[in-house]
């Protein structure tokens, strides 16, 4: 078993981001455009965002 020192791998960030896109394709299918397909599709953007920032050579 891994050891977990409190370090959130960057690649999490992108599955989240991924399924976040599948969500709301899903809630958009079914219901269109509402505010619940809106808050879906900015919480897949500002994870991937955070994916791009953590994938950044420093």
């Amino acid at each position: 078993m891994g050891s977990f020192d409190g370090e959130i791998p960057a690649v999490w960030f992108l599955i989240t981001s991924i399924g976040f896109v599948v969500l709301s394709l899903i809630q958009y299918r079914n219901t269109g455009k509402n505010i619940n397909t809106i808050f879906l599709s900015i919480m897949a953007i500002i994870f991937f965002i955070s994916y791009i920032i953590l994938m950044i050579p420093r």
